[in-house]
């Protein structure tokens, strides 16, 4: 996209479709979303670290707060690292 692009004000009128009822959409040209998409799917995250599942299990049998503790234990590894 050039800087030409980004500066072009959109010809969409935001506040009537801001007022529409998902009724009122057009959903004709978005073809339906098959099982097989969902099975090629992926959630990416931005900043999303993947951990093995049996590392994510141990955490969870420790309590909810089990991404906080992650991060509290990371943070002590660092500092370990540091000194």
């Amino acid at each position: 996209m050039s800087d030409s692009d980004m500066k072009r004000t959109s010809r969409t009128d935001w506040a009537r479709l801001a007022k529409m009822t998902d009724e009122e959409l057009d959903y004709s040209e978005i073809p339906p979303l098959t099982d097989e998409f969902f099975a090629r799917a992926k959630l990416v995250l931005p900043n999303a670290v993947e951990l093995d599942p049996d590392i994510v299990a141990w955490f969870k049998q420790h309590g909810r707060d089990y991404p906080t503790r992650i991060n509290q234990i990371l943070r002590e590894y660092i500092a370990l690292q540091e000194h």
